[in-house]
């Protein structure tokens, strides 16, 4: 592009011997090759107006700094049944509603306003291009001027005052949904909660909310999600939790798989990643389970398949469930799926214990499934103790008031030995070969246990990544020095893996933010905010990396109009603590 200043307009051979031209130039060469192609084309002459735009190009270069129009040049071509259609060579782009003719003609000469000549005389000639805006209506990309966020900003600091005054303690959070910037019309982004590229889109979104919420310390987690008649299979929870102190949850991300990505873990890494963690935890290998599955109910539902079945052609819903079952046949029934730890935190030594699970096969069989392997354990069939006989560990009272948490990464580390009493220590030694569960009474009818842990960490390959499965906790401390112990062992053994499963204990201690699927959108469960300040930074953060992420805030219906993405956007109210609601504090203010 070359802007000429030279009247006329150059010929088709002289733009390509050349190889530049201006916008008119470039017009005429396009509507010349056009109509050798055999399509009807005229030449068109008018205006490009280009606002400024409201937010910055996610692909490309920016546009103008402030409103732009100046003359250009474009080319029109006729298609049959569509109409005239405007061609803009010198963007490459089509002509859009920014493109204002003033004349389409066959040649150039005839868009000219005025022909003829003139004798040489003095003249003084001056034109202005100007865009000057009359009225806007707020939009998604530009609700407020910057008046009216200072004034929304003067009345939420009032609000605040007013509020801290009468010591409300509200907390305000909020479940934001969002849509994808790329291929609006998928069923994903319209009517279903999972698609091809849903999951591709929280993962990145997670990470960017990490970085900017949590950038160091926080821990990422992958839990199964709502199920609805109809699904196939239950829908995923992404989720980032920190501590509120500014200690690490976990320290060094790059332990944690990149989504997607085949890291080559085998089903040895798996079985050594948890020898290893046994070691971190004073146990004894011996008490992780090795996990099968159930050969008996894999043949019987080989039985029933047709002799020519295949998985193509057939109910998708179907052919699911086949695939599946074909994979487990072809790995084998004595192929191990995994590695199972029975695992409980003894409140009386502060120690980590296990048991042998002992179950009547001799083997740890899992329930038949597609779930991680910490979701198909054979419960029912471990021993049970009567009501009398329990030592089972209370949950908290919500009301009653949090101590500081300790940094349970130095402890991990050996350099906090405030965990580890010598007692603790002498109780935290190997089993060595004495009966592992001697306090395992006769079976009798009952519903809980007492020493042989009924909770456990799973450990399997899938994808090519290891997957840790974590245990429900009533403690947060419990929780966290569990999930040291793993980073210790992931950070020795240089193995990036997932953690799934249960997610930490609801505390007051701790912080939480959840990335999952709704039918047609993304929802984004945002942490509660305490004050004026930590919500308008949260907002802010929270739609500047959604978009970052190709996700968008609007749609457009089919005859043009805007509307939202269709999710809920809730707002939630609350309390830092039950203690803290005022809901709780004054019934009254729900009347």
């Amino acid at each position: 592009y070359n802007v000429r200043l030279e009247p006329g307009v150059q010929t088709p051979d002289e733009t390509l011997a050349c190889g530049s031209g201006s916008c008119r130039d470039s017009a005429w060469l396009l509507v010349q090759l056009m109509r050798r192609l055999g399509f009807a084309a005229r030449f068109v002459s008018g205006y490009l107006v280009q606002p400024v735009e409201d937010l910055l190009p996610i692909d490309g270069l920016p546009g103008p700094k402030a409103d732009f129009t100046d003359l250009h040049a474009w080319t029109e071509v006729y298609v049959p049944g569509a109409g005239w259609i405007g061609l803009d060579p010198t963007s490459g782009l089509l002509a859009s509603e920014g493109h204002i003719p003033l004349a389409c003609t066959a040649r150039t000469g005839d868009a000219s306003p005025i022909v003829g000549g003139s004798d040489k005389c003095e003249v003084e000639f001056e034109f202005l291009n100007e865009i000057t805006r009359i009225f806007e209506t707020p939009r998604v990309t530009k609700p407020y001027s910057d008046t009216q966020w200072a004034s929304m900003n003067a009345l939420g600091e009032y609000v605040e005052a007013r509020m801290k005054a009468a010591d409300l303690r509200l907390t305000q959070g909020g479940e934001p949904t969002f849509v994808g910037f790329d291929n609006v019309d998928a069923p994903e982004w319209n009517v279903d909660a999972l698609g091809e590229h849903k999951r591709e889109r929280a993962e990145d979104l997670l990470r960017r909310f990490q970085s900017r919420f949590a950038p160091s310390g926080a821990m990422l987690h992958t839990a199964q999600g709502k199920w609805y008649p109809g699904e196939p299979l239950p829908r995923w929870a992404l989720g980032v939790f920190w501590r509120k102190d500014g200690l690490p949850v976990w320290k060094n991300q790059a332990l944690f798989a990149e989504p997607l990505r085949d890291y080559g873990h085998t089903l040895d890494n798996v079985r050594r990643f948890g020898r290893a963690l046994c070691a971190h935890l004073d146990l004894d290998a011996r008490f992780l389970n090795t996990a099968y599955e159930d050969g008996l109910h894999l043949l019987s539902e080989e039985a029933r398949l047709p002799i020519d079945w295949k998985a193509e052609g057939v109910d998708p819903r179907d052919a699911l469930a086949r695939r599946a079952l074909f994979a487990r046949i072809s790995e084998g029934l004595d192929t191990p799926s995994g590695f199972v730890l029975p695992l409980a935190f003894d409140e009386v030594g502060q120690r980590w214990y296990s048991a042998p699970w002992a179950t009547r096969t001799g083997r740890l069989t899992l329930t038949p499934g597609d779930s991680p392997i910490g979701l198909r354990l054979p419960l029912a069939s471990l021993p049970w103790v009567a009501e009398g006989m329990r030592d089972e560990a209370q949950a908290r009272d919500p009301f009653a008031p949090h101590e500081p948490l300790r940094n349970y990464q130095l402890a991990a580390s050996g350099l906090d030995i405030a965990l580890h009493g010598e007692v603790a220590a002498r109780y935290s030694s190997n089993l060595g070969d004495e009966d592992a569960h001697p306090e395992v009474h006769a079976q009798q009818a009952a519903l809980h246990w007492v020493k042989v842990p009924h909770t456990a960490l799973a450990l399997e390959e899938r994808g090519g990544v290891l997957h840790v499965f974590l245990p429900p906790f009533n403690a947060l401390e419990h929780y966290l020095q569990l999930l040291a112990a793993i980073e210790q062992t992931a950070q020795a053994l240089e193995m990036p893996l997932v953690l799934e499963g249960y997610a930490p204990p609801h505390d007051a201690r701790m912080e939480k933010l959840l990335v999952t699927p709704d039918p047609g959108v993304i929802e984004v469960n945002v942490h509660p905010a305490a004050n004026w300040d930590e919500m308008t930074h949260i907002t802010t953060v929270l739609y500047e990396e959604a978009r970052a992420a190709r996700l968008d805030t609007q749609k457009f219906m089919l005859d043009g109009r805007h509307t939202g993405t269709g999710g809920g956007n809730h707002v939630v109210l609350g309390g830092p603590t039950p203690a803290d609601s005022p809901f709780l504090r004054r019934p009254d203010l729900l009347k």
